[in-house]
């Protein structure tokens, strides 16, 4: 069972210090890896309901805890470290260029020695879509062409395709990812669609705000989808975080249980002389410190 943390990357607590500071001293605890999210734009005021809180609003953000580029945050901790994962979690696809962020995760694939690990989901944030000029319906279908063009530039020397939202053209895109054949694509969600897009396209499951009990449901209705789709669960590397939900170390057998392959744990330490004491404490909790 492998441990992650979530990177904080919120202001003002994410600065170049703190950053480093946690990824080193993530690193030196032994945990595997780091995790960040996205959102380019918050709200003070909106209507889309957050899937993952009781009242639909983000728990502890306001319109002014802009979020750090998650490919930059995570450069700079690579940066800092030397084998950590550098995960996203998640990167909202269907907002995004295609062809420019396959070229944010294969460059800091390419700088960071082959660490990346790309967890991808469609958002629930309309409000964000709307001024990024995003329609926010068929996002899937969207996210699902964008996975497809992200592997064909970084699969083939010379990349085409031809779809509904993006076209390529005789495109040469280098460098490639150090992983071969490109990184690991996890998706993030647990509404029917989003567990039927990983069980036809995805590497892994990024599963949110989970206890053991709640993840049990998710992981048997994901089975029946990934059987549908003639593969194994062992095809995939399974990702679950507590986040908020109540967790101890007690739960890591459970989980194990189940099957999950990496627990990724909140973290939050309010300044950079407090990293080392709560890294301490989430290590040994998990059985990586005695």
């Amino acid at each position: 069972m492998e441990i992650g943390l979530f990177l904080a990357t919120i202001n003002p607590i994410a600065t170049p210090e703190y950053i480093a500071a946690f990824a080193r001293g993530a690193e030196e605890r032994g945990f595997d890896s780091l995790w960040v999210g996205e959102h380019v734009l918050l709200f003070d005021d909106y209507n889309s309901a957050y899937p993952y809180s009781t009242d639909g609003k983000l728990v502890g953000l306001t319109g002014e805890s802009g979020m750090l580029d998650p490919f930059l945050a995570l450069g700079w901790a690579a940066a800092a470290t030397n084998e950590i994962k550098l995960a996203t979690g998640i990167c909202i696809l269907p907002q995004r260029n295609p062809v420019y962020t396959a070229k944010e995760v294969a460059t800091l694939d390419w700088l960071s020695g082959g660490r990346t690990i790309l967890g991808l989901g469609v958002g629930w944030l309309e409000e964000e879509f709307r001024n990024l000029g995003v329609p926010f319906e068929a996002r899937g279908r969207r996210c699902a062409e964008y996975v497809e063009v992200l592997k064909r530039l970084w699969c083939d020397p010379v990349s085409n395709h031809e779809g509904e939202f993006h076209r390529l053209e005789r495109a040469r895109f280098y460098p490639k990812p150090i992983q071969a054949p490109h990184p690991p694509i996890v998706f993030g969600g647990e509404s029917d669609s989003a567990l039927r897009r990983v069980a036809g396209l995805g590497d892994g499951w990024f599963g949110f705000n989970h206890t053991p009990e709640s993840a049990a449901q998710c992981l048997t209705r994901l089975e029946a989808l990934v059987n549908a789709e003639e593969r194994k669960m062992s095809d995939l590397d399974i990702s679950l975080s507590p986040y908020l939900q109540p967790s101890t170390g007690a739960d890591l057998p459970l989980y194990a249980e189940l099957g999950v392959d990496r627990v990724v744990l909140l973290a939050m330490a309010p300044s950079v002389e407090e990293i080392p004491g709560v890294l301490d404490g989430v290590a040994r909790e998990y059985g990586l410190l005695s």
